[in-house]
């Protein structure tokens, strides 16, 4: 569990630190950043898992969404880990929908994808374990959020990891990726042409064969956002909460589209979000 210091610079009185380490889940060197408001170094703080989403690293996260002012605030460390494994003999494609930057938070049963990209196992087991074991976590007190393919990831180990995550909440999330071209694509490459096997990583999905949370699944989508209509489709998954009788609250917002500054705006809410709740572990 030793971590690799890359870099470190005070913020709002914390630290930002940039870190790798080898992972057994990818067999690769893996990236993550980690916030520590200033508060960790007197007590045990809870911890929010930020996923990004296709194309992304740990850094578009940590240099674009401001979150840092508002965690330091609300005394949450917030963890960003990369979205893929990679390196030389890792699997790749040329587009930007597949491969490394788009992991897709799914543990690959396919050839060539299979050896590294086991993304659900390193965020659900070695990143929790990581993080308990070099900062200084409250036990218990964990939390999970993500934008894109990040906020699909959020919600599918939400869904599926109640004892681990305490808290959820996504932002402008795939919800359906089964019925939308970048969740078929990928998942047809990792997975294969099974469809069974997909349901365990569509939250939708998840909510029509059973799971289930107490708490209020937290979703903001941007109304100008272009993926939208193709590729988002909140709407399924909202209709599947009513069905199911999970609690589920999606806030539209005129104007914003995809990007970080749609993600810069609401960050504060969905941080305070997991701070009520996660105050309660």
């Amino acid at each position: 569990m030793a971590l690799k210091t890359i870099s470190e610079s005070r913020c709002f009185g914390g630290v930002q630190g940039t870190y790798s380490h080898a992972s057994t889940a990818t067999g690769t060197e893996m990236r993550l950043s980690v916030f520590v408001p200033e508060e960790g170094t007197r007590r045990a703080l809870p911890v929010v898992v930020y996923l990004s989403g296709l194309s992304c690293t740990e850094e578009n996260f940590t240099v674009k969404a401001g979150a840092q002012r508002y965690a330091a605030e609300l005394g949450l460390i917030v963890v960003a880990p990369d979205t893929s494994p990679r390196g030389s003999n890792v699997a790749d494609d040329p587009a930007y929908d597949l491969g490394q930057g788009a992991g897709f938070y799914v543990d690959a049963l396919q050839s060539p994808w299979a050896p590294h990209f086991r993304m659900y196992s390193y965020v659900a087991e070695e990143l929790p374990a990581l993080i308990a074991a070099n900062f200084p976590q409250r036990p218990g007190a964990l939390g999970i959020m993500g934008h894109s393919m990040g906020g699909h990831g959020a919600l599918v180990l939400g869904l599926r990891e109640q004892a681990l995550f305490g808290s959820v909440s996504a932002l402008a999330p795939i919800v359906t990726p089964s019925q939308v071209p970048w969740g078929i694509k990928a998942f047809s490459a990792y997975l294969g042409p099974d469809a069974a096997l997909w349901r365990p990583y569509d939250a939708t999905a998840l909510i029509e064969d059973g799971h289930r949370r107490a708490d209020v699944l937290r979703i903001d989508q941007g109304e100008a956002d272009k993926f939208l209509g193709e590729q988002l489709r909140p709407e399924v998954f909202a209709a599947a909460c009513e069905r199911a009788g999970q609690p589920v609250e999606v806030r539209r917002h005129p104007g914003y589209d995809h990007g970080y500054f749609f993600v810069a705006t609401v960050i504060g809410d969905h941080l305070r979000h997991h701070a009520e709740l996660l105050a309660r572990r």
